[in-house]
């Protein structure tokens, strides 16, 4: 039986720590290309904007009324498109929630022109609504016509409706749509 010394166990973990750290960023790039595969979908929860659902009485045609961005969360947006660029997604089709923290986000990822779709809306504070928007999104996306890659902005309340599956701000699921409107996980954005 071969015993490594404490150097050489020292060597052989920093050296795997050093290939780890590479690979991360390759996998991370590796799983935003797949946007590009024909019928790919990237669901992503917009970028941060502190606090919990939205504050009473809020509306959704005045921004000020609602929980936005924060700056992390312009930065996270911004760095989120640069990531998309790199990974060869120069250019999507990007539809969004109406709610302006969902619209900002999808603008500074600047990817294209941002459309906004109802079937994305939040009903976070809407539980009652949750199912129809649900099917809302499925019908919508099953109908998309082959073209450039697709992003939708929505709220983590959808995604969760639409894969089962969380997500942390910025974060998203990359998904195909069956045109019976089935949602299949790709996998997690990373």
């Amino acid at each position: 039986m071969h015993f490594l010394s404490s150097r050489s166990s020292a060597r052989t973990l920093a050296l795997l720590a050093l290939v780890a750290s590479l690979l991360v960023p390759a996998q991370a790039e590796k799983s935003l290309a797949r946007l590009q595969e024909p019928g790919t979908i990237l669901l992503l929860r917009h970028a941060l904007a502190p606090g919990t659902g939205d504050p009473p009485g809020f509306s959704v045609e005045d921004c000020s009324t609602q929980r936005n961005l924060s700056d992390a969360g312009r930065e996270q947006a911004r760095a989120l498109g640069e990531r998309l660029r790199a990974a060869g997604i120069e250019e999507a089709r990007v539809f969004s929630s109406h709610w302006c923290r969902c619209l900002e986000t999808a603008q500074l990822l600047d990817l294209g022109p941002v459309y906004p779709e109802p079937a994305f809306d939040s009903f976070f504070q809407r539980r009652q609504e949750g199912d129809a928007r649900t099917r809302a999104a499925r019908e919508f996306l099953s109908r998309l016509p082959p073209g450039p890659p697709v992003v939708v902005v929505t709220h983590q309340f959808n995604i969760r409706a639409l894969t089962g599956e969380s997500t942390a701000s910025a974060g998203g699921w990359l998904v195909r749509v069956s045109p019976q409107g089935e949602v299949e996980s790709v996998g997690p954005l990373r």
